[in-house]
């Protein structure tokens, strides 16, 4: 594989890490715009995508873990209102939840409440893949219909 292939799925791996925690980034438009523009193979680009964007939400798990007893402090990065908002839609439809977790404004706080409500990180995992999996796939098949 030539070094610019390399560099184009890493990067595209980085954006989707970006993109999946706190810091805004374009993984999707990233992803279409590679494709569209028959740059790599759209395999591969979604596997980067993909792995790159569910990495993100394990950091996001890991630090809804390793921050909970932080909650109350002013640089906590969700507001009391969203946590709740993420628990009851845990409470609600549990793990099948976390399919969402590609959704904009409400994913990334998905995935860190997982990590604030001790979610199995396992099951975690198999479902915010499915959920970004399908995502990714569906953003590749419309942009290589254009």
């Amino acid at each position: 594989m030539p070094w610019p292939d390399l560099t184009l799925y890493l990067g595209l791996f980085l954006n989707a890490l970006i993109a999946a925690t706190l810091l805004p980034a374009l993984s999707e438009v990233a992803l279409a715009s590679l494709i569209a523009t028959g740059k790599g193979q759209p395999i591969v680009l979604v596997l980067a995508a993909t792995s790159g964007n569910v990495l993100g939400s394990v950091i996001n798990w890991w630090l809804g873990l390793a921050c909970l007893k932080y909650q109350h402090r002013r640089w906590f990065p969700f507001s009391h209102t969203q946590l709740k908002r993420g628990s009851r839609l845990f409470d609600r439809f549990g793990y099948p939840a976390l399919l969402f977790a590609w959704l904009p404004v409400v994913g990334d706080p998905l995935t860190f409440a997982a990590g604030v409500l001790r979610m199995r990180f396992v099951p975690f995992v198999l479902f915010v893949t499915t959920g970004k999996l399908v995502r990714y796939i569906l953003i590749a098949l419309a942009a290589n219909a254009f």
